[in-house]
């Protein structure tokens, strides 16, 4: 096994249990604004068009398709007309709602303060996430995450997305360190583990659900307690 100096880590959907706190505020909104009245019928149907089309919205972020401002500004509408209801009926202040809670949500995935425990005593841990600066920051301190972090790099504080190798460089540079100290653990394929590895760096990627990708890490695990046996 390498000797690794930095570990990066990705937050939502690796640490931060997105999922989960997701659909407590959703929950939350379609009762608080009595969505039904805005013509959608289940919370199940709301719930599907926010998968369907943030999913959609994200990839585009992703690839730079469309920005913050815009992303956050087409989303409900999108998921109202996707779910049948009317969009012109959205309230104002509910796309800064389900922020403003989504954000304050705690739940992590299993073991996650754990192992950041146990690998803050060996490694310097940092995060490097194509989140927005406002609510990664939210999420990591309404979590109790933020104490482990030395460095957090945000895509919108650098300009460049995962997969992006720059996002790394910029990570790297503010190290002053190398790609082979460094190792990068996250759930995402694409932008985590390919991103990676443009910037020759060794990754791990948490895959949870045993999904099948044509793009083959350095190590895959499905619990993150698996990383006390790596490293």
């Amino acid at each position: 096994m390498k000797t690794y100096q930095h570990l990066f880590f990705d937050l939502d959907h690796t640490l931060w249990d997105y999922d989960r706190n997701v659909t407590e505020s959703l929950s939350e909104l379609y009762e608080h604004y009595q969505l039904t009245e805005l013509g959608i019928p289940t919370f199940e149907k709301f719930f599907e068009a926010f998968h369907a089309v943030n999913f959609q919205l994200w990839d585009w972020y992703n690839v730079g398709k469309i920005d913050k401002v815009n992303l956050r500004k087409e989303r409900f509408p999108r998921i109202f007309t996707h779910a049948g209801g009317r969009a012109e009926g959205i309230p104002v202040e509910f796309e800064e709602d389900f922020m403003h809670r989504t954000s304050s949500k705690p739940h992590v995935f299993p073991y996650s303060k754990e192992i950041l425990t146990y690998l803050k005593e060996k490694y310097k841990v940092h995060i490097i996430t194509n989140g927005f600066n406002e609510s990664q920051a939210k999420k990591m301190k309404s979590s109790g995450l933020d104490v482990f972090f030395d460095l957090v790099v945000t895509s919108e504080t650098t300009g460049h997305k995962k997969p992006d190798p720059r996002i790394f460089h910029y990570a790297m540079g503010q190290l002053k360190t190398n790609a082979k100290d460094c190792l990068m653990i996250g759930d995402n394929p694409q932008s985590d583990i390919l991103g990676a590895q443009r910037a020759d760096i060794d990754q791990v990627y948490f895959n949870p659900e045993g999904k099948v990708s044509d793009i083959l890490p350095t190590y895959e695990i499905k619990h993150l307690q698996e990383l006390e046996a790596l490293l």
